[in-house]
């Protein structure tokens, strides 16, 4: 009888792990959510100059950053590692952030390139941003949209 009670614990053991590890996500990371939304610069408004809006990124939590690179989703389709438009890299630690914008230093982040900067955006095209946060990867696509074209009349 006693024999019999181990074996079904241990069976329901078993069967309790397989159910964790495979069913409940415990053991899953989760997906990094990457948001973006663009939105004209105070400076802008204040002067009513016109000027390209800024386009920030943000998570739901805060991360300590590891890398960031954007590249052209064109670019992307041809070549299986094209140029960065914007590519920075964390050495050792840089500080934990929930939001920034395309184009700014991070504090504890370096540019891939020495001395390189990020490339102006071109508007209507696609981009695709890639974070890395320690073991937490997560991509992103985006788009800096200008004036609607303007219709060209056909001749008669």
């Amino acid at each position: 009888m006693q024999k019999k009670t181990l074996t079904q614990l241990a069976l329901l053991l078993v069967l309790a792990a397989v159910y964790v590890i495979f069913f409940s996500g415990w053991f899953h990371s989760q997906p990094l959510v990457i948001h973006s939304y663009a939105r004209v610069s105070s400076y802008a408004l204040r002067t009513r100059r016109p000027s390209p809006p800024q386009l920030t990124f943000g998570f739901e939590d805060k991360l300590r950053l590891t890398e960031l690179k954007a590249v052209s989703l064109a670019a992307l389709a041809t070549n299986a590692n094209p140029p960065p438009v914007w590519h920075l890299i964390s050495d050792s630690n840089s500080l934990p952030v929930d939001s920034f914008r395309y184009g700014q230093t991070l504090r504890g982040m370096r540019p891939a390139v020495t001395g390189a900067r990020a490339m102006m955006l071109e508007s209507n095209q696609v981009y695709r941003l890639f974070v890395r946060a320690g073991k937490l990867r997560g991509q992103h696509d985006f788009t800096l949209a200008g004036p609607a074209p303007v219709p060209v009349p056909a001749k008669p």
